[in-house]
């Protein structure tokens, strides 16, 4: 036998990276970086296809938020203002109303001007998805700009 190194002996398991008990000494990350790395090119990939193959009807409804204060959307009289109660009444030009009374309003304006603005001022208690009900009424009659209604000043 020859004496392998400075405890002596011949060739043992720590020349291999083993310990005694057969186990490896030292993790080598690099294939498990590659792997994350892999991963993350895909979903870059398949995250930026999402996106693009969503603009157009699916990619929702296109809506001009206000910034509340001095940037607000200049009003116009053909311009239509819905209200939305916390307990989710409708209410047009003062009157509630209910669901279909409003597409049919929507439907109204828009045969007398395509271009009215529908502003949703909605309660601040209203679920996001009554929000999102009146505005499908209003891109379902036709009327593409929408606004939603904020107070004025800066959000606490």
């Amino acid at each position: 036998m020859g004496i392998g190194g400075p405890s002596g002996g011949g060739r043992k398991d720590d020349d291999l990276g083993l310990d005694e008990g057969g186990g490896f000494n030292d993790i080598n990350i690099t294939p498990l970086t590659d792997i994350f790395l892999v991963l993350l090119v895909i979903f870059m990939v398949t995250s930026s296809v999402i996106v693009e193959s969503s603009s157009g009807a699916k990619a929702g409804l296109k809506v001009n938020l206000p910034a509340g204060g001095a940037a607000d959307v200049a009003t116009q009289s053909t311009d239509m203002s819905v209200a939305i109660l916390e307990d989710g009444r409708l209410v047009l030009g003062g009157d509630v109303v209910s669901a279909e009374e409003l597409k049919k309003a929507f439907e109204g304006a828009k045969a007398q001007n395509p271009d009215t603005m529908v502003i949703v001022q909605a309660d601040q208690g209203v679920p996001h998805g009554k929000v999102v009900e009146v505005m499908e009424l209003a891109k379902g009659a036709g009327l593409g700009q929408l606004a939603i209604g904020v107070r004025e000043g800066a959000p606490k």
